[in-house]
């Protein structure tokens, strides 16, 4: 039997704050695509893969790339499976595979076909495409969060997929009325 009270994140951002300990997480806005008793899985959405490219990627696939992918920016999901592909997108897309729908705005596909469909204009109207994704285990998570680790915020779509990845952490912040200047990296106990 499910805990009633359980703390369900699926649909949310997680914001790492300062002094988190984990570099690969440092000034992190993850999009929480599952959550439950068992762990949870999500898509980091505000670190560009800088080295990789997304034509040669396609060329690697057999997909030709055409002009619809113009723009588009390979993100690191996180650091799990991190040759393994993910794409966070809008809701009017879905995948004849599979997609998993997350909530009323965002839907996640991690089957090929979304890239073929991309590629031909066929796909969503907005779309991260990301390598690796983030993962923790029964309890993992829920324990970061109490450490000061992550707080978490309602997911935006404007903010998901908004351009500027260098702005989306400060911006997350920004939802909660918080400025990035004044976080310290220091956890307290009252």
């Amino acid at each position: 039997m499910s805990d009633p009270f359980a703390l369900d994140l699926t649909g949310k951002l997680l914001v790492a704050m300062p002094g988190m300990g984990d570099p690969r997480f440092d000034r992190s806005v993850v999009f929480i695509c599952a959550h439950s008793q068992e762990g949870a899985m999500g898509l980091i959405v505000n670190k560009p893969a800088r080295d990789v490219d997304l034509g040669a990627l396609m060329s690697q696939l057999e997909i030709d790339a055409g002009p619809s992918l113009s723009g588009l920016t390979v993100h690191i999901g996180g650091p799990v499976e991190t040759t393994r592909g993910f794409v966070l997108h809008s809701t009017d897309y879905q995948s004849r595979l599979q997609t998993l729908e997350v909530g009323d705005a965002f839907g996640m596909t991690a089957t090929l076909d979304v890239l073929e469909d991309i590629a031909a204009g066929e796909g969503p109207d907005v779309a991260l495409v990301m390598l690796g994704y983030a993962g923790w285990g029964a309890g993992q998570l829920e324990g970061e969060i109490a450490r000061n680790g992550w707080l978490t915020v309602e997911a935006d779509a404007g903010l998901v997929f908004g351009k500027d990845d260098d702005a989306k952490w400060a911006a997350a912040l920004g939802t909660l009325g918080i400025d990035p200047l004044g976080l310290s990296g220091m956890a307290g106990r009252a």
